[in-house]
């Protein structure tokens, strides 16, 4: 029996004696330098498993400098598809001396036969290979099975419904016969939500009779959900439009009775950590220094959701979510009411686009309603960036915050910018508009944003020339492949921000300003982009999957350095050797599709690209 690690997929998924037939089963082979290994067209006899040495994939119709496709390395597996297809698409060459395990024809197919997901391994595409990856890092047994599939229907509670007519004292000792928090009252229009506190304010401060009719207190303005949506989904929710239940509605039928209600309480027991009790926490912050307490946990919340294998997507969703609300409550303690309706908070940047997780450096601006008076806006800005320091939003390295007077403005004053932006079109003014291009409203009145925001689009989607220098900027940064399509290996590390996120987010951003979609989620601009046609679908999912992928291996390496303290080391930074067999086959991939989109990128926008 051959000693081999098996640890990695596709092997993982065979049993203990799958994996001991393998053992059993294979031998081990040299090839010298410049070594055929598998010829294009040759019929496939072996699965290849790299144990020393590198091998080159070569299309051998493409011209010389370009037809290396593929790059090998030990622990890598090649030849299997080689056997599906009965013969082989590509040349694999030996590019030094290598030592290869030999996994017979016989036995491959023997074991695709007997374990399915190993066949399907082979037949994956990124998107799918990427899950495999994130439900083999989670911990302890929690999959995205146990946690991030749990549904609405499987934690509401039956909903307590009365009458319109119903009066507060009847409702008050139905509460109370019932031990619940709030019910659900029949309107003509659909169904209206009262809460204890509603009553208990309908009672004392506002001195209604005691039988006076639910239909003027209740709330007709309700959060919906479906009873097939993830609960992760609804504690986003809960989160983003600041409230502490929705009501579960059949899918498709608006005007359909109810048929449950999800508490907040509800959603953060089912999950049963007490690192999701953060949101509960910061909705319950009566006080700065409250606030102060319940942000400090954010990165433990970070960690747990890590740790349980959750989607990236929905972390991202939920933290982005989380870091508004704690803006939002930090602006509610500092700012005089007053002035709430006549401005509007915004961040930008990665946390405009909801694609932080871990605190980063403050982006933010104001907008104030055209011909407000607010004396003392530039202290009270100040006050409020020292806040947002002190609750864990580092300063802007480049002062892209409130307490800049350059990024405070009425929105005529942000119209007349944007317009001098636009018509400039050089590196500081493309950043600034790139920047409000992303923006999103954490406090205030949103329409404010709007307005601005519109007059963005009206201003640039149909400036071909300036969407030309727009889209340069996707193509500054060189994607970390070498000649020959393999992973760059320095030791220090390649900067997967510049080399695959920034383009992919650029890119997108470009498209996204030419097409005049909303959306400020470069997730969401795919699917808008795909919807629209201007995408195909597959290479939408593909950037998608792209950008997760190297958002969690940066997030992984940030959480590893947040761990051991060390702050000298560039957060942005993947070390290649560091990473496990599936993890730079995933991200080679993942390159190559960067590559392709900033080809692609190129003849669209008309740029020199090589």
């Amino acid at each position: 029996m051959i000693d081999v690690d098996l640890s990695q997929p596709p092997f993982s998924f065979l049993s203990e004696e799958g994996r001991d037939r393998v053992r059993n089963g294979i031998d081990l082979a040299y090839f010298d330098r410049d070594e055929i290994i598998l010829e294009t067209g040759q019929p496939g006899e072996y699965v290849f498993l790299i144990h020393k040495g590198e091998v080159a994939e070569l299309d051998t119709t493409l011209p010389g400098a370009r037809e290396r496709i593929g790059h090998y390395t030990a622990g890598d597996l090649f030849g299997a598809i080689s056997i599906l297809n009965g013969k082989s698409r590509y040349r694999f060459r030996a590019e030094q001396e290598c030592l290869c395990y030999l996994m017979p024809k016989a036995l491959f197919l023997q074991l695709c036969d007997d374990y399915p997901a190993f066949a399907e391994f082979f037949r994956q595409t990124l998107a799918h290979k990427a899950r495999l990856l994130t439900e083999q890092r989670a911990e302890g047994g929690v999959t995205m099975a146990g946690f991030m599939l749990a549904k609405v229907s499987e934690c509401m509670r039956p909903p307590l419904c009365m009458g319109a007519e119903t009066t507060i004292a009847e409702a008050v000792a139905r509460l109370h016969e019932s031990h619940a928090d709030s019910l659900l009252v029949e309107g003509d229009s659909g169904a209206g939500m009262v809460t204890k506190t509603d009553l208990l304010e309908a009672l004392v401060l506002q001195e209604r009779d005691k039988e006076s009719s639910l239909q003027q207190i209740a709330h007709f303005e309700l959060v919906t959900v479906r009873p097939d949506q993830y609960l992760f989904e609804v504690l986003v929710m809960m989160t983003r439009f600041k409230v502490e239940r929705v009501v579960v509605m059949e899918r498709g039928e608006e005007q359909a009775p109810p048929i449950g209600v999800v508490e907040l309480t509800d959603v953060l027991s089912y999950f049963s950590s007490r690192s999701y009790v953060v949101s509960l926490q910061v909705e319950q912050a009566d006080s700065l220094e409250a606030l102060f307490r319940a942000s400090r946990r954010t990165p433990e919340l970070v960690k747990a959701l890590m740790a349980q294998g959750v989607k990236l997507r929905f972390a991202m969703g939920l933290l982005a979510a989380l870091n508004g609300r704690i803006m939002s409550k930090a602006w509610g303690f500092l700012i005089d009411e007053r002035y709430h309706q006549q401005s509007c908070l915004m961040v930008m940047g990665s946390e405009g686009r909801g694609e932080q997780i871990l605190k980063t450096d403050q982006d933010n601006g104001l907008i104030l309603a055209d011909g407000l008076e607010w004396p003392g806006v530039e202290a009270q800005m100040q006050r409020l960036t020292d806040t947002l320091i002190e609750l864990g939003y580092p300063p802007c390295p480049g002062n892209i915050m409130v307490s800049n007077p350059e990024w405070v403005g009425s929105v005529s004053q942000w119209r007349e910018r944007i317009a001098r932006w636009a018509a400039k079109r050089d590196g500081d003014s493309l950043m600034k508009l790139a920047i409000m291009l992303d923006s999103h409203a954490v406090a205030g009145n949103p329409a404010l944003l709007d307005r601005v925001r519109q007059s963005l689009f009206e201003q640039c989607s149909r400036d071909e020339l300036l969407l030309s220098y727009f889209a340069r900027t996707a193509l500054r940064f060189s994607t970390p492949l070498t000649l020959f399509g393999s992973l760059k290996k320095p030791q220090h590390g390649i900067d997967i921000k510049k080399g695959g996120i920034f383009p992919i987010v650029h890119g997108v951003r470009t498209m996204a300003l030419e097409r005049g979609i909303k959306p400020t989620s470069t997730l969401e601009r795919l699917e808008a982009l795909a919807a629209d046609g201007r995408l195909e679908e597959r290479v939408a999912e593909n950037l998608a999957e792209a950008l997760s992928l190297f958002t969690e291996l940066r997030l992984k390496q940030q959480l590893e350095r947040l761990d051991e303290d060390v702050a000298s080391k560039s957060p942005d930074r993947v070390v290649v050797q560091q990473l496990s067999s599936l993890e730079r086959d995933l991200l080679r991939e993942a390159l190559h599709i960067v590559k392709d989109f900033k080809q692609s990128l190129s003849q669209r926008y008309h740029l020199e690209y090589s």
